[in-house]
């Protein structure tokens, strides 16, 4: 992101110790976990946004009233179903996600002697979606708790379960989706945050600091929102399909896409899209403002 990244400054930034390459991926990891512990009640209010009505047109209920719904019907704690993998996979996700952002850009400095949007789009993408192919079974794990509030067995039991009756492959369901989804969230949450900065330390008086990270982050999470609405949706619904018999099987995420279409309409695609982005908005100013401190108490410049 913002300050030196001449292909000298490499080797400074990233081969001076191991010390630097653990703050540099332990930031990340520290910073999304924390988001998502905060932001993770909207997360579970987003899945079962996203699972109404399968296959069916008709009016939706909302956010305010579905959460009130749960809650009474549920419990306060259903609010917080998928805890465990949701931070297990933040601290993996995440620390990969942010962590190879940086690298990549300087990959691509090298191999293209540019670090233009595109070259940050491209490597957001590439970060995102690697992250994502080694996560993935943890992902699934979270969705299936959070919609099954008859789970009584913990994470571990849970994981095995999918396993055992699945196959293994069922710990890879939705992964298309979720790479693609991946790649398009750290393409356009990085990239947008990085040239927000870019611009706004160009046209106004902000530089390095709060101000400048609040303002960049509340446009990257805004932009980022929009784009990968849909393409969660549809990942949402490839992780639970055993459970949603009534929509069929899914051979893939483009014919789930073309489902929800013919039978939902183009508003089926962004069911739940106000909550993801009450979740996701604050999630990426949280994460890019604590990552930002973090990288600032280790030593390391900022993003």
């Amino acid at each position: 992101m913002a300050g030196d990244s001449s292909p000298g400054s490499f080797k400074a930034k990233w081969g001076v110790s191991p010390s630097d390459v653990f703050y540099h991926f332990g930031t990340s990891g520290m910073s999304v976990a924390a988001a998502t512990a905060i932001t993770h009640p909207l997360d579970v209010l987003k899945v079962r946004l996203q699972m109404q009505r399968i296959g069916q047109r008709g009016p939706l209920i909302g956010m305010g009233k579905l959460s009130m719904e749960v809650v009474k019907s549920e419990g306060p704690r259903s609010l917080y179903l998928g805890l465990t993998p949701a931070l297990m996979r933040s601290v993996l996700y995440g620390g990969l996600r942010l962590g190879l952002y940086e690298p990549s850009k300087y990959v691509c400095e090298m191999a293209f002697e540019s670090t233009n949007v595109l070259m940050k789009i491209a490597s957001g993408a590439f970060s995102g979606a690697f992250a994502t192919a080694l996560t993935n079974p943890v992902e699934v794990l979270k969705v299936r708790l959070q919609m099954n509030t008859k789970v009584k067995s913990g994470p571990v039991q849970e994981f095995r379960k999918i396993a055992s009756e699945e196959g293994v492959a069922a710990l890879w369901k939705g992964v298309g989706p979720a790479m693609t989804r991946a790649a398009a969230l750290t393409a356009s949450q990085l990239a947008t945050y990085d040239e927000s900065k870019l611009a706004l330390m160009k046209c106004t008086s902000m530089r390095e600091g709060f101000y400048l990270h609040l303002t960049a982050s509340i446009i990257a999470g805004a932009v980022s929102t929009v784009i990968t609405a849909p393409i969660d949706m549809v990942k949402t619904r490839l992780m639970m399909q055993r459970e949603s018999k009534r929509a069929g099987n899914y051979k893939s995420g483009l014919h789930c896409a073309y489902q929800v279409l013919l039978t939902e309409g183009p508003r089926g695609l962004y069911k739940g899209g106000f909550a993801l982005f009450a979740r996701l908005g604050p999630q990426t100013t949280i994460t890019l403002i604590l990552c930002e401190k973090l990288r600032e108490l280790t030593g390391l410049k900022a993003l």
